[in-house]
């Protein structure tokens, strides 16, 4: 899909155009190839380079060649699946040069549709500026998305604790994925930023050096923001998987212990219901003095197991009780 828009700044307000202008923004979302084909010949931008967004692999990074400036960053969305909503990443490409500034990606982007509704006002006539605030509010979007993703687990978390299920894990496992993702893709955005802060235009310009400041600091908070969630929803799934083996090794000693049980009056049966003489198969009461053996000697067997499976301790490590003598 490929739209036109210019912003009017008489009325300060983006408008919708039905085909290309100089000075205008080229919005293309997923195009066919006669769509980067026709925004290659408005633009003199070369398809290769609008074509750089439409690989989910793209690498985020910057680049200047004949004139045109190409700004790849990665931007998070969210994906409708039977499991619940996903947090992903995807390309997001602005380019820009003396015509028009264009920007090409696989799905719609909640930053550009604030910039089309006109809830962030922005001037195609300036791109830079265009591209900064749009830095600014994808780092804004991965803060809200962040801010979402601790609510969900936080929520799973809950539901954990009421029930062990694996739809549960397999949702703390999907989020603990979708941090990897952010924070290896506001990694490659800092890179970005970094090689853009040394632009002439950038840093010659007071005003954009301290709106690119701001991006800076925002995009280097939800790093941080999302280190901190990765590593106690890696905590947390380790916890997880620590209780889920205790839980079951007490089930294995609980029915180890019925299972030792059962087999000593069993044995006694067996002993005693084989066709050869036996004691006791004269005595009228000799049937309740089995009985009564086999019930004394799993008594006493069972007694024992328990308390030797309850006595069963880690022994710490010999660093351990070193130190606890030191102290």
């Amino acid at each position: 899909m490929i739209k036109f828009f210019k912003s009017d700044a008489e009325k300060n307000r983006m408008m919708r155009l039905t085909g290309y202008e100089d000075g205008c923004w080229i919005d293309l979302v997923n195009p066919t190839d006669d769509e980067v084909e026709d925004a290659s010949l408005f633009t003199g931008i070369p398809e290769e380079m609008l074509k750089a967004a439409l690989d989910e692999e793209e690498t985020a990074r910057a680049e200047q060649d004949d004139g045109n400036f190409l700004c790849l960053l990665d931007t998070p969305i969210i994906s409708d699946t039977d499991d619940g909503d996903t947090y992903e990443t995807i390309p997001m490409a602005l380019i820009y040069n003396r015509k028009c500034v264009v920007t090409v990606s696989l799905h719609g982007n909640p930053v550009l549709g604030d910039f089309i509704s006109n809830r962030v006002t922005v001037d195609t006539s300036k791109p830079v500026l265009f591209i900064l605030k749009f830095m600014m509010g994808n780092a804004k979007k991965f803060l809200s998305s962040l801010r979402q993703i601790d609510k969900k687990s936080l929520r799973v978390q809950a539901e954990l604790h009421r029930s062990m299920k694996n739809k549960e894990l397999i949702q703390l496992l999907t989020l603990e994925n979708s941090l990897v993702y952010f924070s290896t893709s506001l990694s490659s955005n800092i890179n970005v930023y970094n090689k853009m802060g040394k632009l002439p235009v950038v840093a010659g310009n007071e005003d954009y050096t301290d709106l690119f400041d701001d991006v800076v600091i925002e995009t280097r908070q939800a790093m941080e923001m999302c280190n901190i969630y990765r590593d106690i929803l890696s905590g947390t799934m380790d916890a997880y998987a620590s209780v889920i083996s205790n839980n079951v090794n007490i089930v294995m000693k609980l029915l180890t212990v019925i299972t030792i049980i059962i087999t000593i009056p069993t044995l006694v049966a067996s002993i005693w219901g084989m066709n050869v003489r036996v004691p006791f198969e004269d005595m009228a009461g000799g049937f309740w003095i089995v009985l009564g053996i086999a019930v004394v000697i799993t008594a006493v067997i069972s007694f024992f197991l328990i308390r030797a499976t309850n006595s069963i301790r880690i022994k710490p490590p010999r660093q351990v009780k070193r130190r606890r003598r030191e102290e």
